[in-house]
């Protein structure tokens, strides 16, 4: 005791405290280790392709560039996109071009190995370019050797040296062969073959120009604003509570077959869920039969308008998102304290009161996760609408995700758009992200995990 009133401490009161502080160290270190495989992956297989699709949006990646780097080919279409804007250097670049090199001069030596002409052309007209044909034979003809027209007819086809359809590795190739064939191109007339001809890919921002410009954003914005909401409040959050809260107040063995039901659409395959539902509307599925006795044609009522389309593309994923917010509500009033229920039937209170007071609020952070993860997960889902309606009829079902799942890796031209798909991808998980900030500012995120009071 004197040592305690001197301020000397006990090394047995200190033991302990080192103890604490030694055990917490080892526990901080062993869940540094059990978490950082879990880590591993979501680095792999999210912030990875995250940051990948960021990359790929900003380029003009498609199955025509490749995902390599490209060559430089003066094609029609390249001659085309040059007619706006340099009228005269199209019609120059699309007229062949007749030069004496030693190319040529080689190749006339393989076709015409006995003709004393090579000599004259070497000695006169190497070197030489002509913008026409005619020009080219008439010098031909006039060299000391005087070869027939036959002749001079074969010689100047094998001088055409036209750059159309010829691929060049580099950009300093495609100007060499400018230059030789006399072209003598402008610095700006440079700059737009160079930009044309290009048949790679290139940094751009024109992916997200495009989508902010083009019609089709709009409307695809609009089908997924729609479908979002009309699926995540209609059956992922109010029906999967009524589910859950009709299970909970009724007896265990009737309540586990209801639940065990219901979770048949989340486990089961797509393609044969779907295939369910297809069956159900097929002009000769189980809806049709029912029907036709009553006078009523056989359809196919999955698609035959908009208005049936929305509706069976809200049932098929109401259901399945409705199965996994049942699942979780269960758990969490399972793990409300009974005491609770049986004060709340002692002081009278009727069923919707005690869901009012004693369910609603103790479901907060249930409803908050189902919430933001129903909103992430409709967003960047397509599957069960491909399978379904792949955006039909006339795409007046397709969502954003799906659209960018036909633009960057299937649609019917083939012509694949990897850099725009990636653009329409990355405005997903950014929309997502500022949704999810807005949920946990709604529901007051900080309050729920605030440290009880009687802790303080």
């Amino acid at each position: 005791m004197s040592e305690i009133a001197h301020g000397k401490s006990n090394p047995m009161t200190i033991a302990p405290a080192r103890v604490r502080r030694s055990l917490l160290g080892g526990s901080r270190a062993l869940g540094l280790a059990m978490i950082a495989p879990a880590t591993l992956l979501i680095v792999l297989f999210f912030l990875v392709p995250v940051v990948m699709t960021a990359v790929f949006a900003f380029t003009s990646m498609s199955t025509a560039t490749g995902i390599s780097g490209g060559a430089y080919q003066i094609a029609p279409g390249t001659i085309s996109s040059l007619k706006g804007r340099f009228p005269e250097l199209a019609t120059r670049l699309a007229e062949p071009r007749y030069v004496v090199d030693e190319e040529g001069l080689q190749a006339l030596a393989k076709a015409l190995p006995n003709s004393g002409v090579l000599e004259g052309l070497r000695a006169d007209l190497l070197g030489k370019v002509y913008a026409d044909r005619r020009t080219l034979e008439r010098d031909i003809k006039s060299l000391p050797t005087r070869p027939t027209t036959r002749e001079t007819k074969q010689i100047s086809e094998l001088l055409n040296r036209s750059v159309v359809n010829l691929r060049f590795a580099s950009l300093d190739e495609l100007e060499a062969a400018l230059d030789r064939f006399g072209y003598g191109l402008t610095a700006e007339e440079r700059a737009a073959v160079a930009e044309v001809s290009y048949s790679g890919w290139t940094w751009t921002t024109r992916n997200f120009e495009r989508m902010l410009t083009s019609s089709d954003s709009l409307r695809l914005l609009i089908n997924t604003a729609f479908y979002v909401a009309a699926v995540l409040f209609l059956f992922n959050i109010p029906f999967a509570l009524l589910l859950a809260i009709g299970t909970h107040y009724m007896p265990p063995a009737p309540s586990a077959l209801v639940r065990s039901l219901w979770l048949l659409p989340r486990v089961s395959p797509p393609v044969i869920y779907v295939l369910m539902w297809k069956w159900l509307a097929w002009d000769t599925g189980f809806i049709s039969m029912l029907v036709e006795p009553f006078g009523v044609p056989p359809r196919n009522w999955m698609l035959d308008s908009t208005a049936n389309a929305w509706f069976f593309v809200f049932l098929i994923n109401g259901f399945v998102g409705a199965s996994m917010g049942m699942l979780v509500f269960s758990s969490a009033l399972k793990a409300i304290p009974e005491r609770l229920f049986w004060a709340a039937q002692v002081d009278g209170a009727r069923l919707w009161q005690q869901v009012r007071y004693i369910i609603l609020p103790q479901l907060r952070w249930p409803i908050l996760f189902i919430t933001c993860y129903q909103t992430l997960s409709l967003l960047a889902s397509f599957d069960y609408i491909l399978l379904a309606t792949d955006g039909g009829p006339g795409g007046t079902t397709e969502v954003w995700a799906l659209a960018a799942y036909h633009e960057a890796l299937a649609n019917y031209s083939g012509h694949l758009q990897y850099g725009y798909g990636a653009a329409m991808a990355l405005m997903l998980v950014i929309v997502g992200i500022i949704l999810a900030l807005v949920y946990l500012r709604l529901f007051n995120y900080r309050a729920m995990l605030a440290r009880p009071l009687i802790e303080g």
